[in-house]
């Protein structure tokens, strides 16, 4: 169980983002497999209270990229404090998003701020964004057990995926994963993890 246990963590610690990628085309059913396993997370009193659109349809994931690359032009340009921009600058990231055409995959994940019954009554949701958060966490790893790579994906506000997508109104853009495999001449940030002393404490 321990060597198990090192043995994953040792390739977690080698998942990196990636914001080139491969148009080379990945099966669908391993993209559901992910989710699959991705709704398999805890949840506020077992709600469930998310829901993944795979796009695949090019023309939509090309909707996505312009409708996205407009709130993110807004960020780079009038938004973000200086701050923030020199955080992002060793990264490399602009307003431009070519990996949302380019990826075969990309995934909306939305968060139920309620839940409708079949009457179209509401109920309550609980812990919705950290049960929806801990879900991401599962989809991730999953593609990256699968031999995908990732990119998280939050351009803000993301009201234009529910649109796109056609989501009910009780339902919250979380997050866009890009899922695919990287380009052949992919590079990466050289980037460090913190050190588990900085990140961990045992009382």
């Amino acid at each position: 169980m321990c060597a198990a246990a090192a043995r994953f963590a040792d390739d977690m610690h080698r998942r990196r983002t990636v914001r080139e990628y491969s148009p080379r085309a990945v099966p669908r059913q391993l993209i559901i497999d992910a989710v699959r396993a991705a709704a398999s997370a805890p949840s506020g009193a077992n709600q469930q209270p998310w829901h993944f659109v795979i796009v695949e349809d090019a023309a939509v994931r090309k909707q996505i990229r312009t409708a996205a690359e407009i709130e993110e032009r807004e960020f780079y340009q009038r938004r973000a404090p200086d701050e923030w921009l020199n955080a992002l600058a060793p990264l490399g990231t602009d307003a431009d998003k070519p990996f949302l055409e380019i990826a075969p995959y990309l995934i909306a994940i939305f968060y139920q701020r309620h839940g409708l019954h079949p009457d179209g009554s509401k109920f309550k949701t609980y812990y919705a964004p950290e049960s929806v958060g801990i879900a991401t966490g599962i989809l991730i790893t999953a593609l990256h057990q699968a031999g995908l790579v990732t990119l998280t994906h939050t351009p803000s506000p993301m009201g234009f995926l529910r649109d796109i997508l056609k989501r009910p109104v009780n339902e919250t853009p979380y997050l866009l994963l890009v899922a695919g495999y990287p380009a052949e001449d992919v590079t990466v940030p050289d980037i460090q993890r913190k050190p588990m002393t900085e990140v961990c404490s045992i009382v």
